[in-house]
């Protein structure tokens, strides 16, 4: 297939504003379960990064909260975590400085006394550095550890502080199904107003998935075809070619659909599904979102399918399959790979199919949307030849690629030259992000961290989104859980999935699109 490469020129980007956002006002954030790789591996490169645009106040600090007595080495210890997972130079002007700003403190997460002294240290961080009584709380903890921070910081009155802004940053899984999502809303919600609370989803930080509704919305091409007139199905698949990476304990509890379909693919849904919003604040922007999920009608278990990788190779190294893995039972009815085909029954969307996957450990990864347009009514082109590589004219075929070579694609049919048959093959306009724009070292948390920051919910979840969402899928849950799987592994590592899930597309006569990326 021929390609079209697009850039975008310096001429270009030269009228585009620099360092317009806006500086959050002085305060320190607090990161529970700093001692964990989220924190050395994102949080504190993305702040860094911050640092580095000039978007962080100068009376700024970041404490960090574990369990673990880890004293003056955790910051040498994010120090590195900056320089080897931030794409930053240990000669850095700015690296030493941030440093100094980076403190620990030790604290048992069920330990009511020890909240006291943690609000006394931070009193005291902030007379000593002039930052005054803001306060972000970043829950990067085991989610068993969510309901009982929020209790003792309410317990100790730091979720309403006098003459300052406070907020709390929950990171997923938020529940496991739809009653524990409602209880722990409940939980955090007696303490925190829900404008203080941040639910945060790292796919929505990435620059891609932002700039859906930018492709949508700001291009007057696209919008007056995007629904059920001219597009046939659309497929979102979000694969991996890792395992479980160490996280047993955890993927055991969790499985593809809780840890990836029911909220990123979800949120990648939404925006590709959502009607315009009357402006890109928080509220309308969730406003149109809940009603694409509430649009979509349960899901037949039939509609559902499950998979779990046995052993196979990744490239040119052979794994083990999931029940091999390190602390993962070795009867284990986990599933590595979910899919689901559901419907949008609203004016835009009535009769089209979404094919959502997630799994681990396969051929590629890639994070994509694929949209599909209906065929022309008549396709006189296919009686004018019935042979040679393009003897069947190929649908038109818009890819939006969120990761990791992040960019658009358009197919489309144009004339092989010098054939007097007037022969049609496929050919690719193809819009690459690093090529225009240059590749970033940025993570998908600069936006996010930024955002709670000054206030701003527009990419993240509400209470609401969450519970229908798990309305959706806690009923698939619990069937799969009432009927172990019998055929697991089901799938190679290293392939495409199970093949289950290519029985749930022909039922529609389509197929997964696999030669997915680049």
């Amino acid at each position: 297939m021929a390609t079209v490469q697009m850039s975008v020129s310096p001429e270009d980007l030269s009228h585009i504003p620099q360092g317009d956002e806006k500086i959050p006002e002085p305060g320190i954030m607090v990161i529970f379960g700093a001692s964990g790789d989220l924190t050395k591996r994102k949080l504190l490169p993305a702040l860094f990064h911050l640092e580095q645009s000039g978007l962080l106040p100068r009376q700024f600090a970041i404490v960090g909260v574990a369990r673990r007595p880890l004293g003056d080495e955790f910051a040498a210890d994010m120090r590195e975590g900056i320089i080897d997972f931030g794409g930053v130079e240990a000669s850095d002007p700015k690296l030493d400085n941030f440093v100094n700003h980076i403190s620990y403190f030790p604290l048992k997460f069920d330990d009511p006394a020890g909240y006291g002294a943690l609000k006394a240290e931070l009193d005291r961080i902030a007379k000593e550095k002039g930052i005054g009584n803001n306060r972000l709380f970043y829950l990067a903890t085991a989610p068993e550890y969510f309901a009982g921070i929020v209790e003792n910081l309410g317990a100790q009155g730091m979720a309403q502080p006098e003459n300052g802004k406070v907020g709390v940053v929950i990171e997923k899984p938020f529940g496991h199904d739809l009653d524990s999502a409602r209880e722990l809303n409940r939980q955090v919600n007696s303490v925190f107003h829900e404008s203080q609370v941040f639910r945060i989803d790292h796919y929505l930080g990435k620059e891609t998935v932002q700039n859906i509704l930018v492709f949508r919305f700001a291009n007057g091409i696209f919008e007056p075809i995007w629904n059920r007139n001219y597009i046939d199905h659309v497929q979102i698949t979000a694969a991996e070619t890792l395992g479980v990476e160490g996280r047993g304990p955890f993927y055991e509890k969790a499985g593809a659909l809780r840890d990836v379909l029911q909220n990123h693919v979800m949120e990648l849904l939404s925006f590709v599904a959502m009607e315009p919003p009357s402006s890109f604040a928080a509220e309308s922007v969730r406003r149109e979102k809940l009603k694409v999920w509430q649009a979509i009608p349960s899901v037949p278990i039939l509609n559902a399918v499950r998979g779990q990788y046995g052993p196979g190779m990744i490239g040119d190294e052979r794994v083990v399959g999931y029940r091999d893995e390190e602390r993962v039972d070795p009867q284990s009815g986990t599933e590595t790979y979910a899919a689901v085909r559901l419907e949008i029954e609203n004016w835009r969307w009535a009769g089209v199919p979404f094919y959502l996957r997630a799994g681990k450990r396969m051929k590629k990864r890639a994070t994509e949307i694929s949209i599909q347009f209906k065929q022309p009514p008549l396709l006189i082109f296919n009686r004018l030849h019935s042979s040679g590589p393009c003897q069947e004219i190929q649908p038109n075929l818009l890819t939006l690629r969120i990761q990791p070579d992040e960019g658009i694609a358009l197919r489309f049919g144009a004339k092989v030259p010098n054939t007097p048959d007037m022969a049609v093959c496929p050919v690719n306009m193809d819009f690459d992000y690093a090529a225009a724009f240059g590749k970033s070292s940025a993570n998908g948390y600069e936006r996010l961290l930024l955002d709670s920051m000054v206030g701003d919910q527009t990419l993240f979840s509400h209470r609401d989104g969450v519970e229908t969402t798990w309305a959706l899928y806690t009923p698939i849950l619990e069937a799969w859980a009432a009927k172990k799987p019998q055929v697991f592994p089901n799938y190679f590592a290293g392939s495409w999935g199970p093949e289950c899930s290519d029985h749930l597309l022909e039922r529609g006569g389509h197929t997964w699109r696999n030669n997915l990326g680049k």
